[in-house]
């Protein structure tokens, strides 16, 4: 009888072991890698949905830089700070503003007007 339990204790132990050896990968390699396959299977509706939605507007989108890219960029170097300036504002009839905060003070244009005449252009 204690032959028969020696040899099942050492069976049992052994097949840890044996079962590592055949898939060669640790457990938590091996939960890894079931957590990330899990995680794939639950987001590919949504990555499937995000995809055609990027095929339906990647046209319109790409016309828009296109078109809008360089004004902005012209915007952009013009505009120092923006966090002086609220949210844009569209009117009735379709102009957009941007206005300053009440808060921030109007620039110089006296200190500028020096500042530029005292650039050095090489």
């Amino acid at each position: 009888m204690k032959r028969n339990m020696l040899i099942a204790a050492l069976v049992a132990a052994a097949l840890p072991v044996a079962a590592q050896e055949e898939s060669e990968k640790p457990l938590m390699e091996q939960g890894l890698e079931l957590f990330f396959e899990g995680l794939r299977q639950e987001m590919e509706p949504a990555l499937s949905d995000l995809l055609e939605l990027a095929e339906q507007f990647g046209p319109a989108m790409q016309s828009f830089i296109d078109e809008m890219g360089p004004a902005l960029a012209e915007l952009g170097a013009q505009v120092k700070d923006w966090s002086i300036y609220e949210a844009p504002e569209m009117l009735p009839n379709g102009d957009i503003i941007i206005r300053r905060k009440p808060e921030t003070p109007q620039p110089d244009s006296k200190a500028e007007e020096e500042e530029a005449d005292s650039a050095t252009d090489i």
